[in-house]
């Protein structure tokens, strides 16, 4: 019985682990950070459209950035940190 409550214990260490590194919303194939573009490059990009960036972090390999868009209105946006393209929501292991 010690056994399995171990068990259980670990596997919800385990899913807590993996919700906490990625939101699911996409994922990128992105390869090794050091191929990966500056995060202040994108912020650059993005600022030449209109956009004001609050945030950029790294979600599920991918740059997730929060910001506002060139209409005012508050975005959540997925780009691929090698190529900047734009990622589908929902993407997985997203090329670029």
């Amino acid at each position: 019985m010690r056994q399995l409550n171990e068990a259980a214990l670990l596997a919800a260490l385990m899913a807590a682990a993996a919700a906490a590194h990625a939101t699911g919303a996409a994922t990128c194939d992105s390869g090794p950070q050091s191929a990966w573009q500056a995060q202040e490059k994108l912020a650059a990009q993005l600022k030449e459209k209109g956009w004001e960036v609050r945030r950029i972090k790294v979600d599920g390999g991918c740059y997730e950035v929060y910001a506002t868009d060139d209409k005012g209105k508050r975005v959540e946006e997925y780009f691929h940190p090698v190529s900047l393209a734009p990622v589908p929501k929902g993407a997985k292991n997203h090329k670029g």
